[in-house]
């Protein structure tokens, strides 16, 4: 029988190596390669059995689903929780993750499910405390404090109409087969394989709470997100009340679908209608502030961007970006400044999206350069307006999906004038500024900063 091959394993990306390095190439950590248990050859005992085939057309029913009674969390898994299914969630520690789960799991248990919510990073007592806290206590959750996997494993297989089951998180679970520490690649990918494939053999949906690097992707191999069903992020600052559910992925439902929550001290709260709060509505018109029409996933979303422009103290002017990507802020100023004669150069540049909301699609670009023209004029946008655009290298404005979608939200919310890209639809009740190019907006701000002079 030929020897197995040794590898080594980089703890933190993942990678696979030969022999041992004392720095991973891939990621650039140190001392984050260890040896892994040496996998047997494997060999075919008898030829495989043949499979069924059947036809692309056919009818399959739509997935069932399990209702937490959380509008906003069964909005982000796509309608609910899918039976069988696996799902994992990620965020930064502290954000709200196991307070979340606790409150679905409540929501799930109290009708009249069987919920099993297992914790290795807390004892019994603690999260009962939170339940408490949370005004959950008499939620007919059941609980366990383990991090040993075969003996949650066999725990669970011994249950009967097993509906969900909350383990918090991947990282702290260890199966005694491996030698390897908690948290490892080794254990995380076995322990995630173990529970997913009793979700699909039981039924049951199974929900795994991961860790976060210092760059925000969840810890582990990728072949973790792979294996699962479903991946949410849960975002948010810690001095923010406003949480953010997003999907990146889900095989029964839409990705980039979101969930908005609001923390208080009696835990995670709904936001029914977010762009009311994402939206700030001032007394009077302010330089710099525009009002973005966003879509987040499936929803309509609307945003207010902050922009200033102040004279710079120091030989290099500074661009920072609060909620959008920094190297899109530094190609709307090249575009604003090569295709429309505008001049940042000097000056600091600050753009913020307020309520601690992410934003990474194109169609903001409108938004963000009529924000910072603004605020460079000293022009104030009308507050009844909203932008939406993706703005070319060229300078034009180009069309964005779901247009209709976005200007009805701002129909609903009470806006009365929209800027966005010529071929948009007309909405009943919101009067349309169609617009080409970028240069015509900036003549309108223009227009708008003289008559202020005057």
């Amino acid at each position: 029988m030929a020897r197995a091959a040794e590898r080594f394993v980089c703890q933190d990306c993942g990678a696979v190596y030969p022999k041992w390095s004392g720095r991973c190439d891939a990621c650039e950590a140190w001392n984050s390669i260890v040896e892994e248990p040496r996998v047997g050859a494997i060999r075919a005992t008898k030829r495989g059995r043949g499979i069924a085939l059947v036809a692309l057309q056919g009818d399959s029913p739509a997935p069932a689903r399990l209702q937490t009674g959380i509008a906003e969390f069964d909005r982000a898994c796509g309608g609910g929780l899918v039976p069988g299914s696996a799902l994992l969630v990620g965020g930064d520690p502290g954000i709200g993750k196991s307070t979340l789960l606790l409150q679905a799991a409540a929501g799930l248990a109290r009708r009249g499910q069987r919920v099993i919510y297992v914790s290795g990073e807390e004892a019994v007592a603690q999260v009962r405390g939170r339940a408490e806290r949370l005004g959950l206590a008499d939620a007919p959750v059941v609980l366990a404090a383990e991090t040993a996997l075969a003996d949650i494993l066999a725990t669970l297989e011994a249950e009967r109409d097993l509906a969900l089951v909350v383990i918090d998180s991947i990282q702290t679970m260890a199966l005694d087969t491996l030698d390897s520490a908690p948290g490892t690649v080794a254990q995380v990918r076995a322990g995630a394989q173990e529970l997913v494939r009793f979700a699909k053999s039981r039924g049951c949906a199974v929900v795994l709470v991961g860790h976060v690097t210092k760059d925000g992707q969840i810890a582990g191999p990728k072949a973790v997100e792979h294996l699962v069903d479903a991946v949410l992020y849960f975002e948010g600052e810690r001095n923010h009340q406003f949480r953010i559910l997003r999907a990146v992925k889900n095989r029964f439902g839409p990705t980039d679908e979101i969930g908005v929550f609001e923390m208080g001290t009696a835990g995670l709260a709904e936001v029914a209608n977010p762009s009311a709060l994402f939206v700030g509505r001032h007394s009077e018109a302010v330089p710099g502030s525009v009002v973005f029409a966003g879509m987040e996933g499936t929803r309509p979303l609307l945003v207010e961007f902050q922009a200033l422009v102040a004279p710079s103290v120091f030989g290099t002017p500074r661009r920072a970006a609060v909620g959008w990507d920094g190297a899109r802020l530094a190609m709307v100023l090249a575009v604003l400044e090569a295709r429309c004669g505008v001049v940042f150069g000097g000056q600091d540049v600050f753009l913020n999206v307020a309520g601690g909301l992410r934003i990474a699609e194109p169609a903001a670009d409108l938004a963000a350069a009529a924000a910072l023209v603004s605020a460079l004029y000293g022009a104030p946008v009308p507050p009844d307006r909203v932008f939406f655009g993706e703005v070319s290298l060229a300078g034009e404005i180009r069309a964005v999906p779901h247009a209709e979608a976005r200007l009805k939200e701002a129909e609903k919310l009470g806006f009365a004038c929209a800027t966005a890209p010529l071929d948009c639809p007309a909405v009943r009740g919101l009067e349309m500024d169609r617009i080409g190019r970028l240069q015509r907006l900036v003549e309108q701000l223009g227009d708008a900063a003289d008559d202020a002079a005057e």
